[in-house]
């Protein structure tokens, strides 16, 4: 099969022109037919223009695209796209940064990129973790809703000091026996008051 030149174009809304992106594509022999274009922020994580994109090529083919922003949403997003097509055996040429997969110095960025983009994960799961730990020593709860509420493990302890079974008492309050069991340690017994 014969490779292919594909191009892609994104502009933020649709007071912004892509006509600029187009004509450059065009200019660096990209069929009419084989631009994909999207008009929506890079944050938006749907684009049909790029799924579309993603669907059409196929090893040896190469992506154009003006800037490299437009085609990846963040640095992170961009260094997985890259990844996958490489993978693919597409190549990835931006006509202003200069970056062509293809040849040594953009293999060299696209590496460059990938370790930038991994720095940047990591950096925010250490912002998360660091954040998740202050918010629980401040008191505040991380994670998933608990699924049973203070006055629904009251209603167990009442239910279960009448000798009626804990499977009895999760089915009814439609959780299983472990959850049960996690939220009667999560929510000790208070001591009795002093007299």
């Amino acid at each position: 099969m014969m490779a292919r030149i594909f191009g892609y174009a994104r502009v933020s809304t649709g007071d912004q022109d892509l006509s600029l992106q187009v004509h450059a594509l065009q200019g660096a022999g990209v069929g009419k037919d084989n631009i994909f274009t999207d008009v929506v922020t890079g944050a938006q994580a749907i684009r049909p223009g790029i799924t579309a994109l993603m669907a059409a090529v196929g090893e040896g083919d190469t992506i154009v695209v003006w800037r490299l922003d437009r085609l990846g949403r963040s640095l992170v997003h961009l260094a997985d796209l890259a990844a996958q097509l490489h993978q693919r055996g597409v190549g990835i040429r931006s006509l202003t940064d200069g970056v062509d997969t293809s040849q040594a110095t953009g293999r060299l960025i696209y590496g460059i990129l990938s370790t930038l983009a991994e720095f940047e994960r990591e950096t925010i799961r250490t912002r998360v973790r660091a954040g998740m730990a202050a918010a629980r020593r401040a008191g505040v709860h991380c994670g998933r809703r608990p699924a049973l509420k203070a006055e629904h493990v009251a209603h167990a302890r009442e239910r279960l000091a009448s000798g009626e079974p804990a499977r009895r008492v999760a089915g009814f309050l439609k959780v299983s026996e472990a959850t049960l069991y996690r939220a009667l340690a999560r929510h000790p017994l208070a001591p009795p008051a002093a007299q």
